[in-house]
């Protein structure tokens, strides 16, 4: 049978990984009847954040900067007081620079409406390897209102990381190539070809989302995350 034929009739193929949570899916095409065979491997595997940063901002107002200057600085204590007696070490709160706004420089704003003169803007950052913690801390932070911290309406939140991806990028890559030439090699079997040697290869490009998508969760805001590869093989087809 005319091999040329055999290519163009192929169909394409799922392949699927057994075991953990890496998946492969495969499928194939001829190349300008090159008896050239294309392989795409899919590697998926869930994993859990090891870094969150959490940014805390808080504001205090007066129309004298003296007390608005001692207030904020009150509600800074108050704060770290909190993160220290949760279990985070000093060393992974880190106080950023204060900004401060005065209203009547604002020359279009009639002075006689202004209650308070000065409006202070602290934040903190916290930087830390306890997932766990934060995730249980974030939301019972909103405690510290009735001591008298305002929170900014704004800019408050965490943000989750994932940085060990070189350190599943070969186990990733070896499970899409893996699904690529079991694909190719099914191919082969039902063609009644067979796999040749390697003509080009791509690792593409690892990508990170959460692992549970919808419209209300982005990936930053998610602990749990999936880590998605899918390499491109070209084999020669005998």
């Amino acid at each position: 049978m005319d091999k040329s034929i055999i290519i163009a009739g192929a169909l394409i193929g799922l392949g699927v990984a057994v075991g953990g949570t890496n998946l492969g899916l495969c499928y194939r095409q001829v190349v300008n009847n090159n008896n050239v065979v294309v392989v795409k491997g899919l590697a998926e595997k869930d994993v859990k954040a090891d870094l969150a940063l959490w940014t805390i901002k808080f504001v205090a107002t007066n129309n004298n900067i003296l007390i608005a200057t001692k207030d904020i600085e009150n509600q800074q204590k108050l704060i770290i007081e909190y993160l220290k007696n949760a279990g985070f070490e000093e060393s992974e709160i880190i106080i950023q620079g204060l900004t401060m706004q005065d209203a009547y420089a604002d020359s279009y704003r009639d002075k006689d409406s202004i209650t308070s003169r000065y409006t202070l803007n602290q934040c903190l950052s916290i930087r830390s390897t306890k997932i766990d913690l934060v995730h249980d801390t974030f939301p019972k932070i909103g405690d510290l209102v009735s001591k008298g911290v305002s929170f900014s309406s704004y800019g408050n939140g965490v943000a989750y990381s994932f940085t060990k991806l070189n350190d599943i990028k070969p186990e990733m890559l070896k499970n899409a190539i893996e699904n690529a030439k079991a694909s190719a090699n099914e191919f082969a079997i039902n063609s009644g070809a067979k796999i040749g040697s390697i003509k080009r290869a791509n690792q593409g490009v690892f990508s990170i989302t959460s692992r549970e998508q919808t419209n209300e969760n982005d990936e930053a805001s998610q602990i749990d995350k999936k880590v998605r590869v899918v390499s491109t093989i070209e084999y020669f087809i005998k």
